[in-house]
C-alpha cells in the first residue's frame, strides 16, 4: 500500500519563531528596525528578513518526535517558504533539519526539504501549516487534499495534529 504524502510547515509549526526573535543580539535587531520599522502594531516589521534568525530558532514542543512518528506512516516532506530577501533563510532551513534531524540517509527527513512560495503547487493529501498563505489556502481547497490549520481549532499542538492524521494514514 502506497503512503499519503503530509506535508509540514517549518516556521511557527516545526519551528518556534519567536524564540529566534529572542535570541537577536540587541543591535542586530535595532538595526534592522532602523531600515524596517515597525508595523501598526507597533512590532518590528519584517523580522523574517533578519540575517541568521532562521539558524537561531528552536523546535516547537513535541514536534521532533511527532515528525519522527509521521514520518513512518506518511511520505512526509518539509514544506516551507523562505523570505526572498533573506538569502541567509535558505541556509539555515536547512542547516536547521541537519542539527534536529541528522544529516544521514536514515533520518526522517533525508533529503525531504522543499522550499516554495506556492505550496498548493505540490501534490499531496495533507499540509499541516500556520498560516493560508503561500497557497496552503489553496492547497486545501483542491480535491482530495487537506491543510490543517496548526494551532488553530481541533489542531492547537502536535499532540492533536498525530491523533487526527494517525486515523487517515
Amino acid at each position: 500500500m502506497t503512503k499519503k504524502i503530509l506535508y509540514v510547515d517549518m516556521d511557527n509549526v516545526i519551528v518556534n519563531f519567536q524564540s529566534g526573535i529572542d535570541q537577536l543580539e540587541p543591535e542586530k535587531l535595532a538595526d534592522h528596525i532602523a531600515v524596517h520599522g515597525y508595523n501598526e502594531k507597533g512590532e518590528p516589521r519584517n523580522l523574517d528578513e533578519v540575517e541568521g534568525i532562521f539558524g537561531l530558532m528552536k523546535p516547537m514542543p513535541g514536534a521532533i518526535e511527532s515528525i519522527t512518528e509521521l514520518s513512518k506512516l506518511f511520505n512526509l516532506f518539509i514544506l516551507s517558504t523562505s523570505p526572498w530577501n533573506n538569502p541567509s533563510a535558505w541556509i539555515d532551513k536547512i542547516s536547521w533539519v541537519h542539527r534536529h534531524f541528522g544529516i544521514e540517509a536514515s533520518s526522517p527527513v533525508y533529503k525531504r526539504l522543499i522550499l516554495s512560495h506556492h505550496k498548493n503547487l505540490n501534490d499531496g493529501h495533507f499540509l499541516v501549516d500556520d498560516r493560508e498563505a503561500n497557497g496552503a489556502k489553496e492547497f486545501g481547497q483542491r480535491e482530495g487534499s487537506e491543510h490543517i490549520h496548526f494551532g488553530q481549532g481541533d489542531f492547537p499542538s502536535w499532540e492533536s495534529v498525530v491523533e487526527y492524521l494517525e486515523k487517515r494514514k
